[in-house]
């Protein structure tokens, strides 16, 4: 039995009003004072106060926050996020040898926390034979790659390592989220789609490991109407941290990613941040004020909050 945590940090007024919006179908009706929300998802109750602060409580607290941590560090690198139950930082993670050093398929996403660029799923697949190899390229400390660094290396990685990706333009993205599916049910079917997709090419493999962003009940409810299901899975907090596989699907989503952005604002004729900040909703602007809307329906996420500032904007 998993034992209770409280995880807390700041977030920034874009972070909030993405909680805010996110969140808002399980908001108890009464808050805690000086609380902006209250909200209780699954086995955490979660609590955004006035100074923004943030509060993740219960036994799957350190899941709930992950992509909140994630998400806040698009525009704040230095966030302290604290577990008071332990009087630990979440940095201190302990990395299974066995898993580590083992054959696996590993899979991770990016662009959920962006406003503008698509949201891009792997599944790549790593036998224990280049574990060093990946080392030497610095896949084993994957979260302090700079983008430059990211572009530089995986046009190697990807010569040796075997990957399946899924790139979800924000067009589609808007018509998902419009027909039901939240964030993590998104997520879910894009993971156990190259997850399928790698096991199928993939004779020998120790683990299936996924970057846990909900537990595996949850996860699995997303999928129940999938006919195809990759089941043997090992979840993991931090799985970059802590798998080889899930540190490359990292990586290579990236990477991925990053190819994508440039190629929209090569298109559009201006640069387009990443992340949700000021600075975001100040090319939206742009974007509505040359292009319209519907063009912003194509390259945005529709749910975030920054659509509301930048429609008061125009």
């Amino acid at each position: 039995m998993n034992k209770p945590s409280v995880i807390s940090f700041k977030v920034s007024e874009n972070t909030a009003k993405m909680m805010e919006e996110e969140l808002s179908w399980c908001m108890r009706p009464t808050t805690p004072q000086y609380a902006r929300f209250q909200a209780k998802d699954g086995d955490t109750v979660i609590t955004l106060y006035e100074s923004g602060k943030v509060v993740f409580q219960g036994k799957d607290a350190d899941i709930a926050s992950d992509f909140w941590i994630a998400t806040e560090k698009l525009n704040n690198k230095n966030l302290e996020v604290k577990d008071s139950s332990t009087n630990t930082k979440k940095s201190d993670i302990y990395v299974d040898p066995k898993i580590y050093n083992s054959s696996s398929i590993g899979s991770d996403e990016v662009g959920t926390g962006d406003f503008f660029g698509p949201m891009v799923v792997t599944a790549s697949y790593v036998d224990k034979s280049n574990i060093s190899k990946l080392e030497k390229l610095g896949v084993k400390d994957s979260k302090k790659m700079t983008d430059e660094k990211i572009l530089e290396v995986i046009p190697e990685l990807i010569k040796f390592i075997p990957y399946s990706s899924v790139v979800l333009s924000n067009k589609e993205y808007n018509e998902r989220y419009q027909s039901g599916n939240n964030m993590n049910a998104l997520k879910a079917i894009l993971h156990n789609k190259v997850l399928m997709d790698m096991k199928n090419k993939t004779e020998k493999y120790d683990y299936i490991v996924v970057d846990e962003f909900a537990k595996p009940k949850t996860y699995f409810g997303y999928l129940a109407k999938s006919n195809n299901v990759c089941k043997d899975i090992t979840f993991m907090t931090k799985g970059e941290d802590k798998c080889l596989s899930v540190a490359c699907s990292s990586l290579i989503s990236r990477y991925l990613f990053i190819k994508e952005m440039d190629k929209l604002s090569s298109e559009l004729g201006m640069v387009l941040p990443k992340g949700a900040s000021d600075a975001v909703d100040k090319v939206g602007i742009q974007i509505v004020n040359k292009y319209g809307f519907d063009k912003l329906n194509e390259i945005a996420k529709m749910n975030f909050k920054n659509v509301d500032k930048i429609k008061d904007s125009i």
